[in-house]
């Protein structure tokens, strides 16, 4: 029903416009009585085979919300109904930012994908926590940190300790976003020696709380080989609970949107099915090189039952999706976990 009737109304507007209106509408709908549970009813996938153990988290099933979607925190509880067994809020800052100029978000129908050059528009750490202080949910919630724009990447991991701090008390896990290619000079922080530091950084401050939470690194997919290879001995190095492969692209190969349209788009950071076989690929090679037992979240390009069941073969203990729920609608939550078999 989705795909056939309610994708078309709503790709008949700007994407950031429509994505707010859907928030402004869900957040009333929630409001009326029965409407969760009929949600629930409608897209929860409850099973024992589908619990899964890791970062020392019970996570009742293995498909998450991604990053972006929910960046401050406004509908945890509302999107918890459509049966997702985490959420992961942020890009957090320390302060508020308004991000890039608009028009940032641009659907490629084509391509099943978006664009997008956000720039971690946010209302601030502060703002979502208070969110996070009156939800009702109970589920596992990740916060995805990152620096403001106007942070020089030398004095970085000031803000990433005051976002750890104000969110410690109200999330599950954090996540190091320093691949996002939205954030001029961010990716730079990817490279060996800043990023051994970041991590470890970040990691000392959970160790110094009484209650430590894991810490993962999530990592962009156009890194090459060697600079594969480098990450991989930064995570053992430094005892990283966790990665998350892959954040969006900034290749345009293949693409079957017209060259000229997409030239026009510009830059930002392209997600959805282009992005598939490269995100698997990562995991693949991350689950190779870091041994059976290290967590990896796997995302990008997860558009249908079959590329979350390949993201786990490849060696993903859960995955995320993003660009997926809005090509295909919530249902795409029930049919991954409806297709893992015990």
């Amino acid at each position: 029903m989705y795909k056939l009737f309610l994708r078309p109304i709503l790709f008949l507007v700007a994407p950031e416009v429509i994505h707010h209106f859907t928030f402004s509408f869900l957040r009333v709908v929630v409001k009326i009585p029965g409407i969760k549970s009929l949600l629930r009813s409608f897209y929860e996938t409850k099973s024992p085979h589908l619990s899964k153990t890791i970062l020392g988290i019970t996570f009742p099933n293995p498909v998450g919300l991604a990053a972006g979607f929910d960046k401050d925190a406004k509908l945890i509880d509302e999107l918890a109904a459509f049966g997702f067994g985490f959420i992961e809020i942020g890009t957090l800052t320390p302060k508020p930012q308004p991000g890039n100029d608009k028009p940032r978000l641009f659907r490629l129908p084509k391509d099943n994908a978006l664009i997008n050059r956000m720039g971690f528009n946010n209302g601030g750490v502060a703002a979502a926590v208070a969110r996070l202080k009156r939800r009702k949910s109970k589920v596992i919630v990740g916060g995805n940190i990152g620096k403001n724009k106007v942070t020089p990447n030398d004095n970085a991991f000031e803000d990433y300790n005051i976002c750890f701090e104000t969110l410690y008390p109200y999330v599950d896990y954090f996540v190091l976003n320093v691949s996002s290619p939205n954030t001029p000079g961010l990716r730079a922080l990817q490279e060996k020696e800043p990023l051994r530091k970041l991590l470890s950084d970040v990691i000392a401050l959970s160790k110094a709380k009484p209650n430590y939470k894991p810490v993962l690194l999530k990592i962009a997919p156009d890194l090459n080989e060697a600079q594969l290879n480098d990450v991989i001995d930064i995570l053992k190095e430094t005892k990283t609970d966790g990665v998350i492969a892959t954040n969006t692209t900034i290749s345009r190969a293949g693409l079957a949107t017209a060259a000229e349209e997409v030239l026009t788009i510009g830059n930002g950071g392209l997600s959805g099915k282009p992005l598939t076989t490269r995100a698997t690929e990562v995991i693949a090679y991350l689950r190779a090189h870091l041994g059976a037992d290290f967590p990896i979240i796997g995302v990008g390009g997860i558009m249908s039952a079959q590329d979350a069941l390949e993201k786990l073969k490849a060696g993903a203990d859960l995955v995320q999706i993003y660009t997926g729920f809005i090509y295909e609608g919530p249902g795409l939550v029930k049919a991954i976990n409806s297709s893992i078999q015990p």
